[in-house]
């Protein structure tokens, strides 16, 4: 067994935080985990983690060693990228995430393309619309609507992502139709959230002749899954805020209809986020590259 290999799994464990979870990721059972890490503990000789029954948690040698190994694991796949010939020699796991609409509809359906054209490279595809951590969750790649947070990650802008405030014609039978953001608001009309845990407001951005405004909305409904809400809005429980060419297809058939459209929603930026390590790997640039060209029209255009 190769130093190189145990480099790599300490690498997983580290990132994913379990010798469970880094052992599922390299298709390696929890025993082969367990002793690469014994090896580079021995070989070293330090303590690279302190181990329980319930946690695993990195010594201050570990941390230290994982700023290293990343290092090294970062100048091979580099030196590997400038001698083999990338189209045809491409392998290893790929570790993508993506929120769900955007994953379901765009990402997912196109894996089994790049597969075809790369068939030695494994696809680890991680749908969530909670926000991700490429760092703590071992990511390559992640597609997302919006802004990150994080300054120290690299962008790839794919394109700007128009949205809809929507409902189906039953809620607006019921409660009728509101004509802009403010009727949103003062007539209290059940808006349709998506929001994670330990948020404490909702607001939507919407376009006004004064300019971006921001509108406390409200209501009785809210979710962390984007396609949740979208089943919610077609049922006639509310009012959605939705990107386009998820629901391009209700929207033609008449299942959900536009509201509020004095104010429409700003466009939404979908971007590739990913570290500078991870670019310089041709797995992640090739597959970034292969969906940006085949997603960016159906994304722009709804």
């Amino acid at each position: 067994m190769s130093y190189l290999d145990n480099i790599r799994t300490f690498v997983r464990v580290y990132e994913l935080g379990s010798m469970s979870a880094a052992g599922r990721d390299l298709r390696i059972s929890p025993a082969v985990t367990s002793s690469r890490i014994s090896q580079l503990e021995e070989h070293l000789g330090v303590r690279l983690f302190q181990r329980t029954t319930r946690s695993l948690t990195p010594t201050e040698q570990g941390q230290s060693f994982y700023r290293g190994a990343s290092e090294i694991l970062e100048a091979v796949e580099s030196a590997e990228a400038q001698i083999v010939n990338i189209t045809e020699n491409l392998r290893g796991s790929l570790y993508v995430a993506a929120p769900l609409g955007v994953g379901r509809r765009l990402i997912a359906p196109r894996v089994p393309d790049f597969l075809k054209e790369y068939p030695e490279v494994s696809v680890r595809l991680r749908l969530t619309d909670r926000k991700v951590d490429l760092t703590t969750e071992g990511l390559d790649l992640a597609f997302f609507l919006g802004q990150p947070e994080d300054s120290n990650l690299r962008i790839r802008k794919i394109a700007d992502v128009d949205r809809v405030l929507c409902a189906a014609p039953d809620y607006i039978a019921r409660r009728g139709m509101p004509a802009n953001g403010q009727e949103l608001v003062e007539k209290g009309h059940e808006c349709l959230s998506l929001r994670f845990p330990g948020a404490t407001e909702f607001q939507w951005r919407l376009s006004t002749a004064e300019g971006s405004k921001r509108f406390r909305v409200s209501g009785h409904y809210e979710c962390d899954d984007g396609d949740v809400l979208t089943d919610w809005a077609l049922a006639g429980h509310g009012i959605a805020m939705k990107p386009v060419f998820e629901i391009a297809d209700h929207l033609k058939a008449g299942r959900l209809v536009p509201v509020a459209t004095e104010t429409p929603p700003e466009p939404i930026q979908m971007a590739c986020l990913f570290t500078h390590r991870r670019r310089q790997d041709p797995k992640t640039r090739l597959f970034m590259e292969f969906m940006i060209e085949r997603i960016g029209k159906a994304v722009a255009g709804g």
